[in-house]
């Protein structure tokens, strides 16, 4: 078994190669208003950007929620719709995905988002292995 260590009677795990030792991956998480989702997209694919994960959100920051009337009744909305990103690049992109999501998402109005920025321990490709950089 090449480059595989043996765990235990049914679990192996593969061993890093020696060239992939200290290739870093980042994961962006950006919180962003839903009808820039597109734009963003695009922006990000246009860079070299190759997948993302999204998922609508819903939270409050400095905005705090707002009113609005249906029906005549005026109430509450204590939660406002977001899209979060997830994203996995290699360490030497980060600077440039965040840079890119800022500038594309930002309207100059409360509410624009926020973007974290984490270093990933490990990432791993299901299909093939794959670790790190090569897995994204």
């Amino acid at each position: 078994m090449r480059g595989i260590e043996r765990l235990s009677a049914h679990a192996y795990r593969r061993q890093p190669s020696a060239k992939l030792k200290g290739t870093k991956v980042k994961l962006i998480i950006a919180t962003i208003k839903p009808f820039k989702l597109e734009e963003v997209r695009e922006a990000l694919t246009g860079i070299g950007v190759r997948g993302m994960m999204v998922t609508e959100i819903k939270g409050f920051g400095s905005q705090s929620g707002h009113t609005e009337i249906y029906r005549g009744a005026e109430y509450a909305v204590n939660f406002v719709p977001k899209i979060k990103l997830e994203i996995v690049v290699a360490s030497s992109m980060a600077d440039q995905v965040v840079e890119t999501i800022t500038k594309t998402a930002q309207t100059g109005k409360i509410g624009d988002g926020k973007i974290f920025v984490l270093d990933v321990a490990q990432a791993v490709r299901v299909r093939t292995g794959e670790t790190d950089a090569d897995a994204i």
